[in-house]
């Protein structure tokens, strides 16, 4: 090959002869047969799947509502909170009774329902007792009922203009933002020292907490995560503050920062004896060892949370040479969003809230609501700010107000992400909704004074009042519960008072478009989103009367169940974890024999803990209301109100499915 005799020529395309010859293949019969037969085979699929979904809903319905197999029925542990209940409970009384009213006007052929401005049948026209009954009960509804329902509704359809408006001006603000590419930055390395040699960095001391309750399912990989923090060992102190109330898992902590102890890391197990308060009593607890004076900053962590090496690297910079800052705030990323339909619909506002809520606020306010985690505290902005305070079950939206109120700055990294968990299960959920919306009620009451005769500037009280308490934690659940399940199906048994398709329809579409667009993936599942939100404002707007009210049922703390859901780097750690299980004891050099046995019996202990069985709850409050949309349905069905009776229909459904306790069931 050092001297080739041959010549390479380069060819554009073959020759003629090589071309392929086209031939034209005109379909036969059978062919258009075979294509016909397909279609129909799809056709028959889908017709079956759909027939399959019915017959287990069905089944469902007959199992747990009628024979009570497997379920408990969702008890109200307050008198306070019956009284919605009886409330809705009335209304579908008062429906039926109307509903069999107008079936029986409507095979005798007294059709005035359908247009309420017919005229009115005079006396000469009464065609016996019953018509009459029927025609004073058409006047009756157009001079008393239906005057108050159009005030009502008038009023709630002001409000729902309002939020939209809101939701459409943090949507342009986001955009602006994506546009400018607008995101905090620090210069350079923050950490180099200024020494005249220039050989060493400056880290400052950071504490890093970790707040438990009985978080059997999640406090190994939290800890394992917070342990693997990129960050010089004798500048950080790891306080793992568990509050758990059961000897075993207290234990099965305690072994595990006792692992990580042996392996160098600066992290020490507290409990408290005396717990009161909850988190925020846990957190003033901690922060009151004397050891505390000599850190600068303050990371907090849920037990379900799972950082990245390079948390601090990317959060702590932010403060240096800028005094005014006391928070930086990171985004939340869930391990398990993809688990079934609940996850999926939770998905969709949590990324709205950090995407484009938390995100615009933090650009163009410096302030937002602190998210309880994954945020790193300076702890002069908490000390000057008052420190944790027990007063509310939303301790961090606390903390935030009266340290906006001191005039601290806050920082929101949207790059920045920490892996948790949604949950999984509508109980949890729904307890989770309740604290949420109830706290901030509650905490408006109390900061409301403060607010007044605070400092800051007018537009800045304005703001807190106006748009951050009233407008997205008052008004959002009070109208989206009484305009779309209380208004809309009682204006179909008084059509005078009829909401416009464009209120009913293509408003919330449209704002259930902008809430989807930070989780694109999610647009396959808008309908479900809009009808779900409907659904869940029952338990935010009884969750606002009692934080409001401050009933008793606003004080409750239940910890949200987790699932333990692990995410890939963590099931690499762990098969690596388990192909090193024969040096395993000589990570406990230093431990005693006895020492060593009681670690191994907690360990079998873990191992053999049995998941209990789950038991489905009904609830009640939203089984009613799906028989009330039910109701107004066939009533719309009556009038021949197409839109109106597909929206009931469908959000008739969908209470009927959570009441039954089947929204967090595994769908893909």
């Amino acid at each position: 090959m050092e001297n080739p005799n041959y010549s390479v020529v380069e060819i554009n395309g073959p020759d003629a002869a090589f071309r392929p010859v086209e031939k034209s293949r005109g379909k036969n019969a059978k062919q258009v047969t075979w294509v016909l037969l397909l279609k129909a085979h799809r056709a028959v699929g889908c017709v079956a799947w759909l027939a399959t979904v019915l017959w287990a809903l069905l089944g469902t319905i007959k199992k747990r509502l009628i024979f009570r197999q497997g379920v408990a029925m969702d008890s109200e542990k307050l008198g306070k909170g019956k009284l919605l209940f009886r409330v809705i409970k009335m209304f579908l009384v008062t429906s039926l009774a109307i509903l069999a009213f107008e079936v029986v006007a409507y095979f005798k052929g007294w059709h005035y329902f359908r247009n309420p401005h017919l005229h009115m049948p005079g006396t000469s026209d009464i065609q016996g007792l019953l018509h009459l009954v029927y025609v004073g009960w058409l006047t009756f509804r157009a001079d008393y009922i239906a005057p108050l329902i159009q005030a009502l509704s008038q009023f709630c359809v002001v409000l729902f203009i309002i939020q939209s408006l809101d939701r459409l001006v943090l949507c342009l603000g986001c955009f602006w933002i994506k546009f400018k590419k607008i995101k905090p930055r620090f210069e350079g390395d923050p950490f180099k020292s200024d020494d005249v040699e220039g050989l060493g960095y400056e880290y400052p001391m950071v504490l890093v907490q970790i707040p438990m309750c009985n978080e059997r399912e999640v406090y190994e990989q939290s800890i394992s995560a917070v342990c693997q923090l990129d960050w010089p060992k004798d500048r950080i102190l790891i306080q793992v503050l568990d509050d758990s109330d059961d000897e075993s898992i207290q234990w099965l902590i305690k072994a595990e920062v006792a692992k990580w102890s042996q392996k160098g890391i600066n992290i020490i197990y507290r409990h408290r004896l005396v717990r009161t308060g909850y988190k925020a009593g846990n957190l003033k607890s901690a922060m009151s060892c004397d050891y505390v004076k000599d850190y600068e900053y303050v990371a907090i962590f849920d037990a379900d949370f799972q950082p990245n090496p390079d948390f601090l690297k990317s959060t702590v910079p932010h403060f240096k040479d800028n005094p005014e800052l006391g928070l930086v705030q990171a985004r939340w990323s869930f391990v398990n969003k993809d688990e079934n339909l609940l996850t999926r619909l939770q998905n969709i506002n949590l990324c709205f809230h950090f995407e484009v809520e938390q995100q615009v606020n933090g650009v163009f306010l410096n302030f937002f609501g602190f998210n309880g985690t994954a945020g790193v505290w300076r702890i002069k902005a908490l000390e000057e700010s008052g420190g944790w305070l027990e007063r509310t079950t939303v301790e961090d939206m606390d903390i935030a107000v009266r340290a906006h109120l001191n005039g601290w700055k806050f920082i929101y990294l949207n790059d920045v992400k920490v892996l948790c968990e949604v949950p999984e299960s509508y109980e949890a959920y729904r307890k989770q909704q309740h604290r949420w919306h109830s706290g901030p009620m509650q905490l408006f009451r109390l900061c409301l004074p403060a607010i007044i005769t605070s400092k800051i500037a007018i537009w800045k009280k304005a703001n807190l009042i106006l748009l951050f308490f009233l407008l997205r934690k008052l008004i959002l659940p009070f109208y989206s519960f009484t305009l779309f399940c209380i208004i809309l199906p009682l204006t179909m048994f008084v059509p005078e008072a009829e909401l416009p398709v464009w209120v009913i329809c293509y408003v919330p579409v449209f704002m259930s478009f902008l809430n989807i667009l930070p989780a694109p993936k999610s647009f396959p599942f808008i309908v479900p989103y809009l009808l779900f939100e409907n659904t869940m404002s029952v338990t935010k707007f009884n969750a606002m009367v009692s934080g409001l009210f401050q009933l008793g049922s606003s004080y409750e703390w239940v910890v949200t169940k987790k699932a333990g859901r692990s995410s890939e780097s963590d099931l690499l750690a762990a098969a690596e974890r388990e192909s090193k299980t024969m040096n395993q004891t000589q990570m406990y050099r230093g431990a005693s024999e006895s020492e060593l046995s009681e670690l191994n019996q907690l360990k079998e202990q873990k191992e053999s803990a049995a998941a209990p069985k789950k038991v489905n709850k009904i609830y009640r409050k939203e089984l009613t209301l799906a028989f009330l949309l039910l109701t107004a349905s066939v009533r719309s069905l009556l009038a021949a109100q197409g839109v109106h009776f597909y929206f009931l229909l469908f959000q008739g459904v969908t209470f009927l499915l959570v009441g039954l306790d089947l929204i967090g069931e595994q769908m893909s």
